[in-house]
């Protein structure tokens, strides 16, 4: 089941906003061939919602994670859920 696709929903928590952030999560995603957007939230978080491999979903949680990110991500809280197929590309919204 590791290769199966899903939906990876995570909201970033920290100095996401206004610093380049959604550029570089679409940059990493596209990178690993992922389908989705990031999206800017009122209270401050970034939305990232991404659907393809398994293996690559979590390859952008860790790159999401990993303290190389633009800005300053605090947390990031994840779920994983099954696909919805409603995406082409990866966008930031």
């Amino acid at each position: 089941m590791s290769e199966s696709v899903q939906r990876l929903t995570a909201h970033v928590h920290g100095h996401v906003q206004g610093v380049g952030f959604r550029w570089w999560t679409r940059s990493r995603a596209l990178e690993l061939g992922l389908t989705g957007y990031a999206k800017n939230l009122a209270d401050g978080r970034v939305l990232v919602v991404a659907e393809g491999p398994r293996p690559a979903l979590d390859a952008l949680l860790a790159a999401l994670r990993s303290g190389d990110t633009a800005g300053r991500v605090d947390l990031v809280v994840e779920t994983f859920d099954p696909p919805r197929g409603e995406h082409t590309g990866f966008r930031e919204r």
